[in-house]
């Protein structure tokens, strides 16, 4: 049991940590902290929280913090240095931080500027959930249920530390994972923030178009699918495909040597190769759908009832 949790962002993400936490009975009080006044008193409003901290009043911050257990920072990440850098004097010594970051590197640079002599107090972490939709109408109790959390554990924290954190994760339904930040960063890069990349660029593409309007007509369930997570923060996203930087270069232009490979087998009408490459995504598909599937079967029973 959590005595108190503090959370900045009370979002998709961090709303949704918060509400998890209540239905598991795993937590006391919860006092969300963010930027948005309306959206904070909706937080309130929903239950989401119990009490809130203003970001910009020391007074206010050391209140919120005083006590408190655990910090999970679920702001954009370029926002991380600030916020460590604010909460840093009023961090008690049993307090212990963490993040929902997406890229992990950045964070434990910024970690360490703004802490300090505190950084064993933070432990890094992100959790491999989301949807489309932002702000704390979108938090849900069920959102981490049979969905990987992944910890980013630095050399000074200590196992306790990091217990505290994944334990807080598996009351929330996750299955906790272990990689180094520099893993984290060059696997993240392929499977998540060049995804994204490419939905947004897909998208703008067809919005600039003169004849958009006639595109989008009809654009049907594929294209919708393909492009669902253009839906999401660009400020979060912008903000990731920054921090990645050179990860996700190295990721894109890997997909731009794909793409000119296949422009190369379109061009010279060779449909043996266009359906090697598709046999070989769809069966690499198949698997991981599969693989998902067997995962995440806790989460569709919870969904269900």
């Amino acid at each position: 049991m959590l005595n108190k949790v503090v959370i900045f962002g009370v979002g998709l993400i961090g709303g949704s940590f918060a509400r998890a936490l209540k239905k598991a009975g795993a937590v006391r009080s919860i006092v969300g902290v963010g930027r948005s006044a309306a959206s904070m008193a909706r937080a309130l409003e929903l239950g989401i929280i119990d009490a809130i901290g203003v970001a910009g009043e020391p007074a206010s911050l050391a209140e919120a913090l005083r006590g408190a257990d655990l910090v999970l920072l679920a702001a954009p990440v370029a926002q991380t240095e600030a916020i460590l850098a604010a909460i840093a004097p009023h961090l008690d010594a049993g307090t212990v931080v963490t993040d929902a970051g997406s890229t992990k590197s950045d964070v434990v640079a910024a970690a360490r500027r703004a802490l300090g002599g505190k950084v064993a107090q933070f432990v890094p972490g992100h959790p491999i959930a989301g949807r489309e939709t932002n702000g704390p109408d979108a938090a849900i109790d069920h959102l981490y249920i049979g969905k990987k959390v992944v910890i980013t554990a630095l050399a000074e924290n200590s196992e306790a530390d990091v217990e505290r954190v994944a334990a807080a994760w598996r009351a929330c339904g996750a299955i906790i994972h272990r990689l180094t930040p520099q893993e984290h960063d060059k696997v993240f890069a392929a499977v998540s923030h060049l995804p994204h990349l490419l939905a947004y660029a897909l998208v703008d593409d067809i919005a600039r178009k003169p004849h958009a309007d006639l595109l989008f007509q009809y654009a049907a369930s594929g294209f919708r699918d393909f492009t669902r997570i253009a839906g999401s923060s660009p400020e979060m996203w912008r903000d990731i495909s920054l921090a990645n930087q050179p990860a996700l270069l190295a990721e894109l232009d890997a997909y731009m040597a794909q793409l000119t490979q296949l422009r190369a087998h379109l061009a010279a009408g060779d449909g043996a190769a266009l359906e090697s490459v598709y046999s070989n995504a769809q069966h690499a598909r198949h698997q991981w759908i599969t693989a998902i599937e067997t995962a995440e079967a806790p989460a569709s029973q919870d969904k269900a009832d």
